[in-house]
């Protein structure tokens, strides 16, 4: 028989076909057998292209990462590039929430992951930061995206008033919340966000030194935060 035209597998439809399996099962879900039924192949075809199911994860992972956005890190001030990140970067974890367990480990060799924290720890040494603190920023802001794209805090409460109202005087509208589920989540994920940049804020000041004012920032800088 003729060789078909295009391979079976590329490296490109194993990690798609991967991230679409950990999105619906997730990571317990997951295995090389499973996927090698939903590609339709046999298990030992996906080694021709990974040598270990751990590969697998890791280039999902990363083809996740790659979407998140440092363009701006050394380009504003440390304060703006830490909030414009971490809109970013919650809004490429969220949108796989099962997968976010794995990507919040440390970023071991995968490559989009290096270059974001390449490109953080750089922009906040240059702006001052001493390393070690640089580092603890990093790390505390995946910490806190990673949480925040873990699952839905408003989504967790059911339509149902009457579960609430006699029991729970304080959740007599807690109902509604499940309702409003994207508001509640990105409001609560923004105002975190604040407090948090203003706390690092008063540490830079009481490490480094003053702060400048920082710019307001322009209608289509919000925009680019929410939307990314």
């Amino acid at each position: 028989m003729p060789r078909p035209r295009q391979a079976l597998l590329s490296r490109q439809r194993i990690v798609e076909a991967a991230a679409a399996l950990i999105d619906a099962e997730g990571l317990a879900g997951f295995s090389t057998r499973r996927l090698a039924a939903e590609l339709g192949v046999r298990g030992p075809s996906l080694y021709n292209h990974f040598a270990t199911k751990d590969e697998i994860l890791d280039a999902v992972a990363d083809s996740i990462t790659v979407r998140v956005d440092v363009s701006f890190f050394g380009d504003v001030d440390w304060r703006q590039a830490l909030r414009r990140w971490g809109h970013s970067y919650r809004a490429a974890l969220a949108a796989h929430p099962r997968i976010v367990p794995y990507l919040a480990q440390g970023p071991g060799r995968r490559p989009a992951a290096l270059a974001m924290a390449d490109a953080v720890y750089g922009g906040l040494v240059d702006a001052g930061w001493p390393p070690a603190r640089a580092t603890h920023v990093g790390a505390l802001m995946r910490y806190f995206v990673a949480g925040s794209a873990l699952g839905s805090f408003a989504r967790g409460f059911v339509e149902d008033p009457s579960v609430y109202a006699d029991q729970y005087p304080h959740l007599a509208q807690a109902h509604r919340l499940a309702e409003h589920q994207q508001q509640v989540d990105e409001g609560a994920f923004a105002l975190g966000l604040d407090a948090l940049i203003a706390g690092l804020s008063g540490t830079y000041e009481e490490t480094v030194g003053p702060l400048p004012p920082l710019a307001k920032e322009t209608e289509a800088d919000e925009s680019h935060d929410l939307h990314r």
